[in-house]
């Protein structure tokens, strides 16, 4: 949580909002990519 308080404090002090949806973005994609390595992956292939 303490890398999370940083990049709050970092994006409110130099005004870098842009950042958050680029972060979001990146931690879906790699969601995904640790899910299709377990056994819920026959499941998310569905999906696409």
């Amino acid at each position: 949580m303490n890398i999370l308080t940083e990049l709050w404090g970092f994006a409110r002090e130099r005004k870098k909002w842009w950042l958050f949806p680029v972060i979001v973005i990146l931690m879906l994609v790699g969601a995904l990519i640790f899910l299709g390595a377990s056994a819920i992956a026959p499941f998310i292939y569905t999906i696409f």
